[in-house]
């Protein structure tokens, strides 16, 4: 396979596109929707729906990689940020599998960027333990070892400073909110960053989301050891890794799917 559909879902709108897992280029135009007023799993799986009947006619087979904002375990969204609490719980793979008719990959949101990252950008063929944050309504996470995605870090709700959730003060939406210059909210990052340093001795860091394109505005401001650098990918990263997660994990279901019917024949023989 060379082809993938990557679904991103977030609280304000939901993009799609078809990719190329090889390459990580979209293979057609992004096709981006708002996310419905309030959140709901039925009135978001159907934006989800509509978006792929608007990629065109893609054969039932290909994989379809769907990332969302929450702590995904076993297919179940075990939070929720920004959409509905009926998210909570929730079988998530399961509803929208039955809703598409496909199988599915459904996975964390900064989990899909970070795996975008390692895939084909600024965390490909680098070594090591690398943290990717995405700065945004909130700051999501994901830790990459060796490239290998090590799955729901929730590194932005850590305590410290004496906040509870730091990425209440110090994501982009708080920059906002409290109308504070880059240079001031370079300094609550300056925290953060160096907090995680301590934490984990990291190799590098990874700054995602689409504030990575105002990179110039608050970079000069953090001192750290750690290198840091903005990702590759920002409005794109949640499409291609959830599409390119989505080719790798149908290429275990597949052989565990072969597994099983092996077994079965061995049993029955």
């Amino acid at each position: 396979m060379s082809t993938a559909i990557g679904i991103d879902i977030g609280g304000t709108g939901i993009k799609g596109a078809i990719v190329d897992i090889h390459t990580g280029e979209l293979q057609t135009a992004r096709i981006k929707k708002p996310t419905p007023e309030g959140g709901e799993p039925d009135a978001i799986v159907g934006v989800v729906v509509s978006i792929i009947a608007e990629l065109g006619d893609v054969p039932h087979g290909t994989p379809v990689g769907v990332c969302f904002p929450a702590i995904v375990q076993q297919g179940r969204t075990m939070s929720a940020a920004n959409v509905s609490d009926k998210w909570i719980g929730l079988s998530a793979e399961s509803l929208f599998e039955k809703a598409l008719d496909r199988d599915i990959t459904f996975v964390n949101d900064a989990d899909a960027a970070g795996y975008a990252e390692a895939q084909f950008g600024a965390a490909k063929d680098r070594k090591g333990l690398i943290l990717l944050t995405t700065l945004g309504t909130g700051i999501g996470s994901a830790i990459i070892y060796n490239g290998v995605l090590v799955p729901n870090a929730e590194l932005g709700h850590i305590a410290l400073d004496g906040h509870e959730d730091y990425e209440r003060f110090a994501s982009y939406a708080a920059m906002e909110r409290d109308d504070i210059s880059w240079k001031k909210w370079a300094g609550r990052l300056q925290k953060y960053y160096a907090h995680l340093e301590k934490l984990f001795s990291p190799d590098l860091f990874i700054v995602g989301g689409g504030v990575s394109k105002h990179w110039d505005e608050f970079f000069p401001y953090l001192h750290l050891k750690t290198e840091i650098v903005p990702a590759a990918f920002r409005n794109n990263a949640g499409i291609l890794g959830a599409a390119a997660l989505a080719a790798h994990t149908a290429g275990i279901r597949v052989a565990d799917e072969a597994r099983d019917l092996i077994e079965k024949a061995t049993t029955n023989s």
